[in-house]
């Protein structure tokens, strides 16, 4: 299982090459739920999301031979992103298998750091299986976007920062997709203060990690359809699950025009830009919030990888969301 240790190992290589990004407050959100909220803002990170973390760090950890034989990763867009820019940085080479329905900008930007990209249909193909026959055929290094332990320990330095720059918290509420984050940021919340709380954020319409933890089994699912586009996951990892059920309360869950009001919130209140995924953890707060009454409350804005037209949409309301 993920170790403290693995953490401050990752917290190491990223020191200097990774932004630590700020912790926000916002007064009116505090008076309008009842808490203080400190939000780990990550869509100011390299790359606009928390996954620069983890990419770099597995980047980082492999020998120069394994470099030298290129990486391989799938990805709905941030860890693709993370894993192209981290491979430029070390000088390697990094093929990325990608939906072929991705967010424009975040396939533009993968391709921008040099990556070569594979596109697949996520909802009749198997991406893992397509990467794993690349990494076979080329002989790379499979970089996995969550089920990985590197990957696991990059995340968790979100959380070693945020509780460093914020202090002692109740509550940390995390997004969820595949578990990599989540799990990462509960190995250092628990670490750090082990009287903390720990929930994940997922879309309703995608709560397979809800209903593992609540089965007390890996639940898998159809892929799910919702504007999160970065938790688009079918099933929690393997190794992130593990922790998840050792350190993890519960997972919450926010509907989209949930997420869309608490990206139309940060926008307007406090001039940031998240992409779905990115509010995700900020909507089920504000839609839960009487849970959380004057606690101190950790959130992380996971990302912000989203186009002017998408994001004025859905803000606006052109966009239909239900």
């Amino acid at each position: 299982m993920l170790e403290f240790a693995d953490i401050q190992a990752a917290a190491h290589r990223i020191r200097g090459v990774a932004h630590r990004t700020p912790v926000l407050t916002s007064r009116t959100l505090d008076a309008l739920l009842g808490c203080s909220v400190f939000m780990k803002a990550e869509n100011l990170q390299r790359m606009g999301a928390f996954k620069f973390r983890g990419g770099y760090n597995s980047v980082n950890a492999l020998s120069d031979a394994q470099r030298a034989r290129g990486v391989v990763a799938f990805s709905s867009g941030n860890h693709a992103q993370a894993v192209a820019l981290a491979a430029q940085l070390h000088g390697c080479k990094a093929t990325i298998v990608m939906p072929h329905d991705t967010p424009s900008l975040k396939l533009a930007a993968t391709r921008g750091y040099g990556a070569e990209v594979i596109l697949y249909d996520r909802y009749k193909e198997d991406r893992a299986a397509i990467a794993t026959a690349l990494v076979q055929e080329r002989r790379a290094t499979l970089i996995p976007p969550f089920d990985y332990l590197p990957v696991m320990a990059g995340q968790g330095t979100a959380a070693l920062e945020l509780i460093e720059d914020a202090g002692s918290l109740d509550a940390l509420i995390v997004c969820a997709g595949g578990g990599g984050f989540l799990s990462g940021c509960a190995v250092a919340a628990k670490h750090l203060l082990p009287q903390i709380e720990v929930f994940g954020a997922e879309p309703a319409r995608g709560n397979d990690m809800q209903q593992s933890l609540r089965a007390g089994k890996i639940v898998s699912i159809d892929v799910p359809r919702t504007i999160c586009d970065g938790q688009q996951t079918q099933a929690v990892g393997k190794h992130p699950f593990e922790v998840i059920q050792a350190l993890v309360k519960d997972v919450l869950t926010a509907t989209d025009p949930q997420v869309v009001d608490a990206m139309r919130f940060v926008f307007e209140r406090m001039k940031l830009v998240l992409e779905p995924s990115g509010a995700c953890a900020l909507a089920a707060l504000m839609s839960q919030r009487e849970q959380f009454k004057g606690q101190r409350v950790g959130i992380t804005l996971s990302g912000g990888n989203i186009g002017l037209d998408r994001f004025a949409a859905l803000v606006s309301g052109t966009e239909a969301v239900d």
